[in-house]
């Protein structure tokens, strides 16, 4: 089949459009301008006449492809998120096109201090001779997870103009505010009526991954002794101070981000907030075994418990809240779903990799919701920050790979 591609004008598009979320805001989504990308998504959907696609009070964004084929086939879903990262300024971003990429160090052009070095990202080594779309260097570009919004448009596009390819019904999801964990928060599922879902918010070409870490966020609170400090002596108790010893006290070869890498695991303290008579901790605990994360969350109340042992009169509580579980669980009892991805990769000429992601999607909570869902490869890179960069090139084939899956899902049933 002729591709006539539109992904790259759509992912131009779509990066110029502020999305960021904020973790601090409690509505939803997070942030109110998330919905304008929603609305240019919804307007676009209907003009290549999907005629059911529609935004929500809450900026999820939902459509049908239509099947066009006499089987009956298992609806599936493409998702991905409309929001930047907070971590990285996403107003006014000013994507470049680096054409026939030469295999050196790309220096961003409105500041010169920001150079992408292939030493640093190896994965450019990769696309010389592709087209490399970055940032000016002044704010994030939006690959994450902007690529994976226009490749599911593009591919819905492909769908809708080339009645040639049987397909089963798809459904197609945008997510807000899966950058602060709340992706799945208000997605309504039965509404979606999918019973499989793939989330296109991958990294590096071909792979496919079927396995997240599981999370749950720490939270101890810290009570202290607090007195006059001109008359502390032997009577103050600093929760502060003992705040800083148990986090200071936390390994640093091992169980935490800095020195884990793969199948490893960590407790990670995100914040601490508090003054001499209460303070608290947050901590994030990572791993892809259940039994490890409950060791690191046993071993972390240990360390507590033998610090506060120094401090008679003072005491800890601590709360553990459930994030997200390795989806692989989930993906385990219905295999058809990463096979059929697999085979999806290859036909779009790629060799395909299956991997864990150190860290979570959509895709984690969807699982548990009953919607088993892996996670594709989009092409970003070095998200969150001014350095992210995507490949047209790798654009292109994760649209081909979204088409080939819902051709062999037709094919198989």
């Amino acid at each position: 089949m002729q591709y006539n591609h539109t992904v790259t004008e759509r992912f131009l598009r779509y990066v110029k459009i502020d999305t960021q979320s904020d973790a601090n805001s409690t509505t939803c989504p997070s942030t109110e301008k998330q919905k304008n990308l929603a609305k240019l998504l919804v307007k676009e959907l209907i003009e290549m006449g999907i005629t059911d696609a529609h935004t929500d009070e809450n900026g999820y964004v939902y459509a049908t492809v239509p099947s066009n084929s006499n089987k009956k086939i298992p609806v599936i879903c493409f998702c991905s998120h409309i929001d930047t990262s907070p971590d990285c300024s996403g107003k006014d971003v000013n994507p470049q096109i680096n054409k026939n990429y030469d295999g050196k160090d790309i220096v961003l052009i409105n500041d010169k201090k920001q150079i992408i070095k292939t030493s640093e990202h190896p994965s450019l080594l990769k696309q010389i001779g592709n087209d490399i779309i970055t940032t000016d260097g002044t704010t994030l570009l939006g690959a994450d997870n902007k690529a994976g919004v226009a490749e599911i448009m593009d591919a819905a596009y492909q769908l809708m103009t080339h009645p040639e390819i049987k397909h089963g019904i798809i459904k197609i999801l945008f997510t807000p505010d899966e950058e602060i964990g709340r992706g799945a928060d208000k997605a309504d599922l039965k509404k979606l009526g999918a019973d499989y879902a793939y989330t296109i918010d991958g990294e590096e070409l071909g792979h496919l991954e079927n396995e997240t870490f599981s999370a749950d966020g720490i939270t101890i609170n810290i009570h202290g002794v607090s007195t006059h400090p001109g008359f502390a002596k032997d009577k103050m108790e600093s929760a502060i101070k003992i705040a800083s010893e148990i986090v200071s006290s936390l390994p640093k070869d091992r169980m935490s981000p800095e020195s884990t890498e793969k199948m490893q695991g960590f407790i990670h303290p995100v914040s601490i907030e508090g003054a001499v008579e209460e303070a608290s901790i947050q901590f994030i605990n990572r791993a892809f075994e259940e039994t490890t994360l409950k060791t690191q969350e046993d071993f972390l109340r240990k360390l507590t418990e033998s610090i506060l042992k120094k401090y008679p009169h003072s005491s800890f509580d601590m709360i553990v809240k459930n994030q997200y579980r390795n989806m692989k669980q989930i993906l385990d009892k219905s295999p058809d779903i990463v096979n059929n991805a697999m085979e999806a990769i290859k036909r779009a000429g790629i060799t395909p990799v299956l991997s864990s992601i150190r860290g979570g999607t959509d895709g984690s909570r969807f699982s548990y919701m009953g919607l088993p869902c892996p996670n594709i490869f989009a092409g970003e890179h070095a998200f969150h920050s001014k350095h992210e960069w995507v490949s047209i090139q790798d654009m292109k084939k994760a649209v081909k790979t979204i088409v080939n899956l819902c051709v062999i899902w037709e094919e198989n049933s």
